[in-house]
């Protein structure tokens, strides 16, 4: 049975999620500071460059965030070797989950616009599981339903009027 999710383990995951990223930042030769935080029963990890220069960190990021996801995959797998417990955490490099986040609101509110004003179901570009809980979670706050269809990287969500 797996262990429980307290503190101490999720800081036990950040140390081993940050000893995993350091090691590659050093392979790679890119500078980039690690900060480490447990918040909601998750653990958080960040890569902020160094004085300013997100050249080398980029790369980490690549095009709409999938060097970001499959590298956070692979932090999660060295989490689960090393304590033998899967891992929620979500790293965030330069800045780009928060800024994707800010983009999702708008996305989600435009889908919450045009479901009101034409009554119709509004189907959303496929994303990452990450990227659809953001969704989801805003479609609710602005009092819509929605729902993901499709399978693997056609994955996606579609956003309706509650029924009445």
């Amino acid at each position: 049975m797996a262990e429980p999710r307290g503190p101490g383990r999720l800081e036990e995951e950040g140390d081993v999620a940050a000893d995993y990223l350091e090691e590659l930042l050093d392979i790679a030769d890119i500078d980039g500071d690690i900060d480490i935080e447990v918040r909601h029963g998750r653990t958080y990890i960040s890569i902020v460059a160094e004085e300013g220069d997100t050249t080398g960190l980029q790369a980490l990021v690549g095009g709409d965030g999938a060097v970001l996801e499959a590298l956070q995959e692979l932090t999660r797998l060295a989490v689960l070797t090393a304590t033998e417990s899967r891992s929620r955490l979500v790293l965030d490099i330069t800045g780009y989950r928060r800024e994707r986040g800010a983009q999702l609101q708008v996305i989600a509110e435009q889908a919450v616009s045009r479901a009101k004003e034409d009554g119709q179901d509004v189907a959303l570009r496929p994303m990452s599981a990450y990227e659809r809980k953001i969704v989801h979670d805003a479609v609710a706050d602005l009092g819509l339903v929605s729902e993901s269809e499709g399978e693997g990287e056609e994955r996606h969500i579609v956003v309706s009027l509650p029924e009445s």
